[in-house]
């Protein structure tokens, strides 16, 4: 008896020791959890001294080279000291009082707030791109034209301007064209490489410059230095879509751009997973009419596709290189294949771009464009030929990719606006991808060799 009553005592004391422990513990845990979030609390975007966080950010990496920003460039670790890059799925933010929530809200006290507009991963991926762009300010949005949207309802009104380049991607015509325009904003098209063309173009309401260097799909280079000499003095912001480039082949901001657009969806991502955009600035009252688009109207970036876009751009650099070393074989072979009309590929001596793209980028990029013998038929007649490369619109991924730009891309645009962007029935555009470039043109071959001895008998 004496033995069991020593028994029950002994597992009576052990199991109120085991819970004192645990309490003790927890209350550390929340003690520093606390402490933790007090300190550690990053500014946001919230008022003019928060949303600097992205300038000191880029700030505190610029003495390293633009390879070591892609990878280290807007990781911040918590106190778990993760070596990965965390995602902060979560749409809202706990406060530690009511005070300070409403003084987060009275925009009098830092911290995240609503993932809508504060999200520590979207931060993240705003402040390494900004880096690599060798920006001050970036603001992400849901997609590519999300960025163009939230330029355009920041800095546009009714009887505003764009001069726009004619070579531009279907959808930013539509939305020029469509959606801008029953607003009273005006838009003309010119051809990109005339700078005569531009200069004629400008009006006292002229606001934008907007165009793609290169251009989708006829891969056109323009003059970066001498669009931004044509601003200025003027009312009016030069805006590059540096989507075929990325800021591992071209940083147009260092040319005399005010505002750089991406769609993080193509390059930054690298392997068509997710959907997004950003917009990049050195200038920071740009950055706040952007944010304030951003928070109110919410064409927010997901802290997902953040993820995912902040590590795709950690091998940029790389995937890059070995696109453009790829497109450079293919456009060479195209060059040689009798089926062939005209090869659109500025790393190519004929390139009427070709100077220029060395000039102002380090490398030419993956989008090789040509013209077959024939109309729409030989075009997709080379395309469902194909059984490798994937038959789709999209572009940036490792994957190599064809499309038929006159009814994919740039189908919803009018006969005459596809005519002024050179766009015929018969191009088509590739995307080359980092398979073996023998595979590639092996694949290729097989429709452009049928479209010969098609023309034969």
């Amino acid at each position: 008896m004496a033995g069991t009553h020593l028994s029950l005592t002994f597992a009576l004391c052990r199991s109120l020791i085991e819970r004192l422990l645990r309490e003790i513990r927890s209350s550390c845990i929340d003690k520093t959890c606390r402490e933790s979030a007090s300190r550690d609390a990053r500014p946001l975007r919230v008022d003019a001294q928060q949303r600097d966080i992205v300038s000191v950010m880029t700030t505190e990496f610029s003495h390293f080279s633009w390879s070591t920003l892609a990878i280290r460039a807007g990781q911040q670790r918590t106190e778990e000291g993760e070596h990965s890059d965390p995602l902060f799925a979560t749409s809202s933010f706990v406060f530690k009082s009511a005070a300070s929530a409403a003084a987060r809200f009275a925009e009098e006290e830092v911290g995240n707030v609503y993932s809508r507009f504060t999200n520590p991963t979207v931060r993240a991926f705003e402040q390494r791109l900004a880096a690599l762009e060798g920006a001050d300010y970036c603001v992400a949005t849901a997609s590519g034209m999300a960025a163009i949207l939230t330029l355009s309802l920041a800095l546009l009104k009714s009887g505003d301007h764009i001069i726009a380049s004619a070579g531009l991607f279907g959808s930013t015509v539509s939305l020029f064209t469509k959606v801008l325009s029953p607003f009273g904003v005006e838009v003309t098209f010119v051809p990109l490489s005339d700078l005569d063309a531009w200069r004629n173009a400008l009006k006292t309401s002229t606001r934008l410059l907007f165009l793609e260097t290169p251009s989708n799909p006829l891969s056109e280079v323009a003059d970066l230095e001498a669009l931004a000499a044509i601003t200025k003095n003027r009312d009016c912001l030069l805006v590059v879509d540096n989507c075929y480039c990325t800021p591992a082949l071209q940083q147009p901001l260092a040319l005399g751009a005010d505002i750089v657009i991406h769609s993080a969806t193509k390059y930054l991502d690298g392997q068509g997973r997710c959907i997004g955009g950003a917009l990049i600035t050195h200038d920071k009252t740009l950055y706040d009419k952007f944010f304030n688009v951003l928070r109110t109207a919410g064409p927010t970036m997901s802290p997902f596709n953040a993820w995912v876009f902040h590590k795709g751009m950690e091998t940029l650099g790389l995937r890059m290189r070995a696109h453009s070393e790829n497109a450079m074989k293919l456009a060479q072979w195209l060059q040689t294949h009798s089926a062939i009309q005209e090869v659109y590929y500025p790393g190519l001596d004929s390139s009427p771009g070709h100077l220029l793209a060395r000039k102002q980028q380090t490398g030419f990029g993956a989008i090789v464009s040509f013209t077959v013998a024939g109309g729409r038929q030989s075009a997709w007649q080379v395309i469902d030929s194909t059984q490798l490369i994937s038959i789709t619109a999209n572009l940036g991924d490792v994957k190599t990719t064809i499309t038929h730009p006159a009814s994919t891309t740039h189908s919803r645009i009018t006969p005459e606006q596809r005519a002024l962007a050179g766009i015929g029935e018969n191009l088509l555009r590739v995307a080359v991808g980092l398979e073996d470039i023998d595979d590639i043109i092996n694949d290729l071959g097989q429709g452009l060799d049928q479209l010969v001895v098609s023309e034969r008998t």
